[in-house]
């Protein structure tokens, strides 16, 4: 299959010096297996090495690399060209996060809300050493969730109630209540506080957006029946 010109729409940004924010258009042979990431890179390396975005893995493990896709936040590095189906597309910051430059985003407050005596969530080890034990085919991830923002660029209820928790934050409270029975009254008091899980109101769109498989949504509801059990 012959390389398909794509015009990259690209909100840019830079305070005081691409101020206010505007699109910018790149045209690039987009080949049938490139991924929207590496679009950037090539743009980055030809066109403009200015150009501000996050990455790392390349590989969906490390959540840097998520944007808004033609509207929808997504992981750049497994968002292929070919599957939008279009030849312009248009990509901006994800949504509730604010924006240091261009498509990059300040993640801090993302990480805030996520109490640091939550030993559900502690450094990862170096795992360079580790063998898998005998009879184990291959290692899992015990916590699925890759913290790249999806879900709270897509949740209605961050946009109008900026002190919400957010499906990331609940979801992985109700993931530490699960795995940590004791802390299980201190985590389920914080998720009943007045910015946590009654502030959702179903829309759903958090669990349709994660590309890990995470489905906040479905932790938010097994938050809220166990409040109602509270009262």
């Amino acid at each position: 299959m012959a390389d398909t010109k794509i015009i990259f729409r690209i909100m840019r940004y830079k305070p005081g010096v691409i101020d206010p924010p505007r699109f910018q258009e790149f045209e690039i042979a987009g080949r049938p297996d490139m991924t929207v990431l590496e679009a950037l890179d090539e743009i980055r390396l030809t066109r403009d090495a200015g150009l501000m975005y996050r990455h790392c893995c390349h590989h969906a493990s490390c959540g840097t690399c998520a944007c808004m896709i033609n509207g929808a936040p997504a992981l750049a590095c497994t968002t292929r060209i070919a599957d939008l189906k279009t030849e312009v597309i248009h990509l901006e910051p994800l949504e509730n996060h604010p924006c240091l430059g261009d498509l990059a985003v300040d993640v801090g407050g993302f990480f805030q809300e996520i109490d640091a005596r939550w030993t559900y969530h502690r450094p990862c080890g170096d795992a360079s050493a580790q063998r898998t034990p005998q009879g184990v085919d291959q290692l899992l991830r015990f916590e699925n969730c890759i913290e790249c923002g999806c879900c709270v660029a897509a949740c209605p209820v961050v946009s109008s109630t900026p002190r919400f928790l957010g499906p990331a934050v609940l979801a992985a409270l109700n993931n530490e209540r699960r795995h940590r029975p004791t802390s299980q009254p201190l985590l389920l008091e914080i998720a009943a506080g007045p910015h946590g899980a009654d502030q959702c109101r179903r829309h759903l769109a958090c669990s349709r957006v994660c590309p890990a498989a995470v489905y906040p949504a479905r932790h938010i509801a097994d938050l809220q029946r166990d409040i109602k059990k509270l009262k």
